[in-house]
């Protein structure tokens, strides 16, 4: 029988390798990969205009359009790109002595529905008690004057103070000026570094993000996988065969990573790392599959909810198109 031709965008992450090598391969799928380390750009392009079969996308912009009834994808419980995200709180600290007092004020952001985004917002309010409602949002890129991506992105649940920066500086630069007292997102702005005003909110962010995944259990999922319903419901069988072949390349990765004869990565403390990982996540830190994701999918699903994205969360298991579990000696 002939395989199926399938397009998948993604980027060359270590838990992608083996099946971009071909070490592991899709059954019944003559795969091509195709690499763009740029995200947004596969976002953008899969958004606009579904150019590929499958492809990694964002977690918030994918439910946003779940719940909309505007979704040309089914997605499968593969999470590409995951992220603590305590690091990226940056603040001017004469505007900024505490976490409480980034209420009611001036925040810079990439996008406002971004799923860094959503995370940091949710991390503040459900540990600070922070409500963001009262707080205006100026969206631009981090370290330019121009826009962050081209995305096409549904309109918000609930009217939000969201501006597009029109000031002629990067957010870096307006948060230096005190044109704004914070930036969240997924970037550092170039003044961090430089000048000495510009600071991180959590400032030992390794030792909160432990803490905090410690109690709550959730590392932020950036990005799912998602599949094009048209091919979805044509090819059936696909969902599980893909599904499958990521887990593997996954475990693969994980294999490799945790042998300590040689450093697989250019980490000099890679060694006390995996200790790390396996004490806080019990071997592995990147699971697939809806159990033990629930409480980060249920953490962002509430938080797209309280912060006006959409105007009501869906159940965490309606996301996702069911996976057959396939039995490890079929392998």
């Amino acid at each position: 029988m002939p395989k199926l031709p399938l397009t998948f965008a993604c980027g060359l992450y270590d838990r992608m390798q083996a099946l971009y090598t071909g070490e592991v391969q899709v059954e019944g799928v003559d795969l091509n990969f195709l690499v763009d380390d740029n995200p947004r750009n596969i976002f953008d392009r899969m958004a606009a205009g579904q150019e590929f079969d499958a492809a990694e996308f964002s977690s918030s912009e994918y439910i946003s359009r779940f719940v909309a009834n505007q979704c040309p994808f089914v997605a499968i419980p593969v999470f590409a790109s995951r992220v603590f995200r305590h690091s990226f709180i940056f603040i001017n600290k004469k505007h900024i002595k505490s976490p409480k007092e980034l209420e009611g004020k001036r925040i810079g952001v990439p996008v406002y529905t971004m799923t860094a985004a959503i995370f940091i917002r949710g991390l503040l309010s459900d540990e600070h008690g922070i409500d963001f409602s009262k707080c205006e949002w100026v969206e631009g890129d981090i370290n330019s004057a121009k826009p962050h991506g081209n995305p096409t992105i549904l309109p918000t649940a609930k009217k939000l103070f969201i501006a597009a920066n029109k000031s002629g500086k990067s957010l870096s630069r307006m948060l230096e000026d005190g044109e704004l007292q914070a930036i969240i997102g997924t970037g550092v702005p170039e003044a961090y570094g430089r000048n000495p005003d510009i600071v991180r909110l959590y400032p030992d962010y390794r030792a909160a993000e432990m803490d905090y995944y410690k109690r709550t259990r959730i590392f932020p999922i950036m990005h799912t996988v998602v599949i094009r319903r048209d091919v979805h419901e044509k090819h059936p069988f696909l969902a599980t065969a893909l599904y499958h072949a990521l887990d593997r390349s996954k475990n693969l990765a994980l294999k490799k990573m945790n042998y300590r004869g040689t450093l697989r990565y250019m980490l000099p403390w890679m060694t006390e790392e995996l200790d790390q990982i396996a004490d806080v996540f019990g071997g592995d830190p990147w699971p697939y599959g809806l159990e033990p994701n629930r409480p980060t999918l249920s953490a962002l699903v509430r938080y797209l909810e309280e912060q006006g994205v959409i105007a009501k969360a869906p159940k965490v298991d309606d996301l996702f198109v069911p996976v057959r579990q396939i039995h490890p000696m079929q392998h």
